[in-house]
């Protein structure tokens, strides 16, 4: 990339949606566990877990088991209904953006660094939560659960996000809470920076870097994440 003034006409910023812009942890839990009691199945707190970060058509068949996964309008539905209770969670609960988020959105949308999320989240919720936050003006794109066909680690949903503002993938910082998110933003040729909101920051050794928050990160940092290109 280029140096001082060319380097913010080239950069792009991919956002991962929940657990680095916003936290709905707590929502998504209790959406699971209020569908499991709606359709009369168990469902563990290790299960939910290890669920956090993969898309709904694997979750259901294939880890809770819940439906036939030869029958994908039985899955479609119940990942539906789950969606729908999160979103109605969220609107009761209200939600605020993550420490450090508004300032760096701000930040590089002075710098005319445009900021696109790639996420494995439906795009309601997204928009739900864009729309309770007050954070939608930042956004230039949303790349979701709707515009993919392979979730993390694969690459294809920053690869895209990267393409809806266009900026090359090896010219964007991604900003991630999850190790599969990480894996793919490393596989799609970006820097990547781990938000250790979902798990321990020591955990995050592949990652250009890790911070607790994103209130650790400035944008006089980010060029010397291109070192030696």
């Amino acid at each position: 990339m280029q140096s001082g003034e060319g380097f913010w006409k080239e950069l792009g910023a991919v956002f991962d949606w929940d657990g680095v812009v916003i936290d709905s942890h707590d929502q998504h839990q209790k959406s699971w566990f209020v569908l499991a009691e709606e359709i009369g199945r168990s469902l563990t707190h290790e299960q939910f877990k290890e669920s956090f970060g993969m898309r709904n058509e694997h979750i259901i068949p294939h880890l809770f088991k819940w439906a036939d996964p030869e029958d994908p309008e039985a899955v479609k539905a119940l990942g539906n209904r789950k969606e729908e209770l999160y979103r109605e969670l969220l609107k009761a609960d209200g939600l605020d953006p993550l420490p450090g988020v508004k300032q760096l959105l701000r930040g590089l949308q002075e710098a005319g660094v445009p900021c696109s999320i790639g996420s494995s989240t439906p795009t309601k919720n997204i928009e739900t939560g864009l729309e309770i936050t007050g954070l939608a003006e930042y956004f230039a794109a949303i790349t979701a659960a709707e515009d993919v066909s392979r979730g993390k680690p694969d690459p294809e949903v920053f690869q895209i996000a990267a393409r809806k503002v266009s900026r090359e993938p090896a010219n964007c910082v991604v900003f991630e809470d999850a190790h599969v998110g990480i894996e793919a933003g490393l596989a799609a040729g970006m820097r990547t920076i781990a938000v250790a909101t979902t798990h321990p920051i020591e955990t995050f050794s592949k990652a250009h870097r890790a911070v607790a928050s994103l209130g650790e990160v400035s944008l006089e940092s980010l060029p010397s994440l291109f070192a030696g290109d």
